[in-house]
């Protein structure tokens, strides 16, 4: 049986700490701050963020270096047989592109997953590429089944303010203005590729329900499962964990009897929508993991 090594990166959220208990790696994400170059969960962490961020510091995201990617796999080879690699979505950043690229010139040994999945979601396939290693699957096997499945999870993000969004040239700066003015909170979804707008709320109350009905007109409809029986339903949030945990509770509301993970967002994300949002995920069991 196959050997086989899980990565990832800390879009997943998944922190030093926890891929060491897991037996996994994690890269940590680049940003430029200024001059410097620092990585998320090493020498950057959520605090030390937000509060570059609250004082204007002009904060850039990277992929991780070509060079600490290949480093890494060469390492991991040296242990295990196959590696499996889940980077972020490759409709949110290059860097699963360029692992594909890297892994051309590892004679199958890495199998990179184009999952278009990013932080509590992604999560949920590393945790579920560790459950199909350790039936023994081979990396091309991992590889298969999750891709099969990458588009059964779903996100909906509420965002407090515009500003990150103008800033980082996700939306014009009259359509922030005019956002502001109103007091919009939109609320933005990932099915897929891409960060898309699903919807415009006047207060936060109004966002979060948009959110959780969102849920489970989703649960219901793309995923045939009105109670939950096959699903992981997870929540992120930045930078408030008060308000968070406030949402959790409407949440457990509409879907009792689930239980629920939630994760601060990867600064990846926070970077480009800022404090105070919120979100609401799932990810549907993969039918091989099934009890």
């Amino acid at each position: 049986m196959s050997k086989v090594a899980i990565v990832s990166d800390s879009n997943s959220g998944i922190t030093q700490l926890q891929a060491e208990e897991l037996g996994i790696t994690i890269l940590p994400m680049p940003f430029f701050v200024g001059d410097k170059t620092l990585y998320e969960d090493i020498d950057l962490s959520q605090k030390e963020f937000y509060q570059m961020l609250s004082e204007n510091a002009n904060i850039s995201t990277s992929m991780p270096l070509v060079g600490n990617v290949t480093d890494t796999w060469d390492a991991l080879l040296k242990e295990y047989d196959e590696i499996v690699h889940i980077p972020m979505s490759s409709g949110l950043s290059g860097s699963c592109e360029t692992a594909l690229m890297l892994a051309q010139d590892y004679e199958g040994k890495v199998q990179v997953v184009n999952n278009q999945r990013i932080s509590v979601t992604q999560r949920q396939s590393v945790l579920d590429a560790m459950a199909l290693a350790e039936q023994g699957r081979s990396a091309v096997e991992i590889k298969e089944i999750l891709e099969r499945d990458k588009f059964e999870s779903s996100i909906y993000i509420m965002v407090d303010t515009l500003y990150y969004l103008k800033k980082g040239g996700r939306i014009t700066p009259a359509a922030a203005a005019l956002g502001t003015l109103l007091k919009l909170k939109p609320v933005l979804q990932i099915q897929g590729e891409k960060l898309d707008a699903f919807a415009k709320a006047r207060t936060v109350k109004q966002a979060k329900n948009l959110m959780i009905e969102a849920m489970k007109h989703d649960f219901a409809e793309r995923f045939h499962d009105p109670e939950g029986k096959s699903m992981h339903l997870e929540m992120a949030y930045t930078y408030d964990l008060d308000a968070a945990e406030a949402f959790r509770q409407e949440v457990q509301e509409a879907f009792p009897g689930l239980e629920i993970h939630m994760d601060p967002l990867s600064l990846s994300v926070s970077c480009h929508i800022g404090p105070g949002a919120l979100a609401v995920a799932c990810s549907k069991e993969i039918p091989e993991l099934e009890a």
